[in-house]
């Protein structure tokens, strides 16, 4: 089996790349408080992240835990050399702190992409954008990947910097981030149908931990349409529906590749 990885040159590896320990002393994925930019909510703490990461002051992408593993779900996967995979397109462009990677293996193929949000006012743009920075801080941070293979799909996403102990909802939609919530679109569904539910749409549901990190994984036995699929909606509350707190622009299926 062969595979390429192709990493786009937009902006340093993502911070929630790294590995740290928690409180209780164990790795889970996340880097250390230490690294990277401190949460501080409003829009110059979202300004003053996303210049510092256009200006090179980031974290690198730790060697251990650099993203999903293809073939399981997990991380650290192996690439070998074969055919080059496009990595995926940002969704709104000359964002600084987004990164993107892609990898085609075998009869599958996977993505990666994270970034830093910010209110849709802020100085330097971004494709995360905080509708609600009670909710979602600016300089919060979120990765999201997709793997998909001949018996399905699975999206997994991570976030770090929200409010602690609280629980959030959020779907993949089928439009990018605008300024507007609305922008989005609605749920992502498999089949249209008039209600929303977990198993035709991809609901990512989570509760943060002590810290206000949060993960969340979905697996179907279906693939998004080419183009149909283009961001996780965070919302206020979990279920089917609520407030739109904050988007990132995800092409989950971009042209020619699902």
């Amino acid at each position: 089996m062969t595979a390429w990885m192709v990493r786009t040159g937009r902006g340093p590896a993502h911070p929630i790349s790294g590995r740290r320990r928690g409180p209780a002393g164990r790795a889970d994925g996340a880097t250390s408080r230490g690294r990277g930019v401190a949460r501080a909510p409003g829009v110059l703490a979202g300004t003053a992240v996303l210049l510092a990461l256009a200006c090179g002051v980031g974290v690198a992408r730790g060697t251990g835990d650099g993203g999903a593993d293809p073939s399981t779900g997990g991380h650290g996967a192996h690439v070998a050399h074969g055919t080059p995979a496009a990595a995926p397109a940002p969704g709104g462009g000359g964002d600084p702190s987004r990164t993107d990677d892609a990898v085609a293996v075998g009869g599958g193929s996977w993505m990666r992409s994270a970034g830093v949000f910010s209110p849709p006012a802020s100085f330097v743009p971004s494709d995360a954008l905080t509708y609600d920075t009670r909710l979602v801080p600016a300089g919060a941070r979120i990765e999201v990947t997709r793997f998909t293979d001949p018996s399905g799909t699975r999206v997994d996403a991570r976030l770090r910097g929200l409010v602690p102990g609280r629980a959030y909802g959020m779907h993949v939609h089928t439009s990018p981030c605008g300024a507007d919530p609305a922008a989005a679109g609605p749920h992502y569904q498999h089949r249209p149908a008039a209600t929303a539910d977990p198993v035709n749409e991809v609901w990512l549901d989570f509760r943060t931990d002590e810290e206000g990190d949060g993960r969340a994984a979905a697996r179907h036995g279906w693939g998004f349409r080419e183009d149909g699929a283009r961001s996780v909606v965070i919302h206020d509350r979990q279920g089917g529906a609520g407030e739109r707190a904050a988007c990132f622009t995800v092409p989950f299926a971009p042209p020619g590749r699902g």
